[in-house]
């Protein structure tokens, strides 16, 4: 059932090493005090916190608790993590603020049937870029490397994406294009 809220609950998503949680962080920092809040809240992810995701880390066995308690809006596994977005967000929405979250891409069609308002942003990179950030940031595995560079490597267009940032230059850039497009939508539902 989908349901309808006031806010827009806007989905960042991009291949791994694409800019997706700096471009949020920058869009928040540089978000204007004259429009309704945007919030951006922190995911439950099965790894170990990192200094460059805002993620609430919990063992797996919590989070299997954490989603069977139906404490998630939304949840998803991919590259042996999972992750969750807590419930709050549907507080948020529904007072008609916007939300603004770093998903994968298998988390969208579960996202567009729960809730009307919802846009999917794509940050688009091209590959050699998103290859040499995957590669420096040395967090994965060999293995786990290997499958973020080729799932890249597939998916490096976004058909279906409601706007496309383009990350390959400065991301101060990239934020601007973000934060005119979420601009834009929330003076629509403001109107």
């Amino acid at each position: 059932m989908t349901t309808i809220f006031l806010g827009t609950l806007f989905l960042i998503v991009g291949n791994s090493g694409s800019g997706k949680d700096s471009i949020i962080s920058g869009v928040i920092k540089e978000y204007p005090s004259n429009l309704k809040q945007i919030y951006s809240p922190k995911r439950y992810v099965t790894r170990p916190s990192s200094e460059f995701e805002r993620n609430i880390s919990v063992t797996t066995k919590k989070f299997k608790e954490l989603e069977e308690k139906g404490d998630f809006a939304l949840s998803w596994h991919i590259y042996e993590l999972y992750y969750g977005v807590p419930k709050d967000i549907e507080k948020w929405l529904k007072k008609g603020y916007s939300v603004i979250l770093n998903v994968s891409r298998t988390a969208i069609e579960e996202a567009r049937k729960k809730y009307k308002n919802t846009k999917v942003v794509f940050i688009e990179v091209p590959f050699e870029i998103t290859l040499r950030r995957i590669i420096n940031r040395k967090r994965e595995t060999e293995k786990l490397l290997k499958k973020r560079i080729e799932r890249a490597k597939q998916n490096q267009k976004f058909p279906t994406a409601d706007f496309i940032v383009d990350n390959s230059g400065e991301l101060n850039d990239a934020v601007y294009q973000l934060l005119e497009y979420i601009k834009k939508i929330v003076k629509q539902n403001e109107n």
